[in-house]
């Protein structure tokens, strides 16, 4: 089924430092309440990339731009960033607007 999506989708890479692997990922997880917490976050996603090492992808969905720029300037953001930047030996972030949505066969939904 598809549909018509407003969501506000967040990009994150992150690159981490050799060998702390498991480390991020238990600190991700014991903090990922901070941000699905948020009234106006829709989700979040962590994954690692089956190609490069030490690399990872989090994405995040909003519901609107404005929303997650209020969260992204808060203190509770501030905190959580800095939890996780010991992990981290550089990154970058994209942003985009989710258009078009299509569930796939097994979604089950």
């Amino acid at each position: 089924m598809a549909g018509r999506q407003t969501a506000f989708r967040v990009l994150l890479r992150m690159e981490l430092v050799p060998g702390r692997e498991e480390e991020f990922e238990r600190a991700w997880l014991a903090g990922a309440d901070v941000i699905t917490g948020q009234p106006a976050n829709l989700g979040q996603w962590l994954s690692k990339s089956a190609e490069e090492e030490g690399v990872y992808y989090i994405v995040s969905d909003w519901t609107d731009e404005a929303r997650f720029r209020e969260y992204e300037r808060s203190d509770q953001h501030l905190e959580h960033r800095r939890t996780l930047h010991p992990y981290r030996s550089s990154g970058s972030m994209v942003t985009m607007n989710v258009v078009h949505s299509m569930a796939g066969a097994g979604d089950g939904r």
